[in-house]
C-alpha cells in the first residue's frame, strides 16, 4: 500500500502518489485546487490508473506524517529541506 509491491504498481502506491502530489506543488496551492491538478495530469499521463479521492488524501497524510506538506490558512505547500 505505502511501497510499490508485486501486487501495487508504483503509481497506485502511497509513495508513488505522493510523489506526484509533490511535483504538482512548486506553489502553496488549496486542496480543491491540488486535487484538480492530481486528476487532470493522471488522465493524460495515467488514463488506466485513476485514483479516487481518498487515495489523494491518504497520500497527503503520508506526506504530511513525514513532514514534506503542511496545511496553513487553507493552502498545502510544499516543506522545502
Amino acid at each position: 500500500m505505502i511501497l510499490p509491491t508485486k501486487h501495487v504498481r508504483p503509481d497506485r502506491a502511497l509513495i508513488g502518489v505522493g510523489a506526484e502530489v509533490l511535483d504538482i506543488l512548486k506553489r502553496p496551492m488549496t486542496m480543491s485546487r491540488l486535487w484538480d491538478e492530481m486528476r487532470g495530469r493522471r488522465s493524460l499521463h495515467a488514463p488506466n490508473a485513476p485514483i479516487d479521492y481518498q487515495w489523494f488524501i491518504l497520500s497527503l497524510d503520508l506526506l504530511f506524517t513525514i513532514g514534506a506538506v503542511d496545511f496553513d490558512r487553507g493552502l498545502v505547500r510544499r516543506i522545502q529541506s
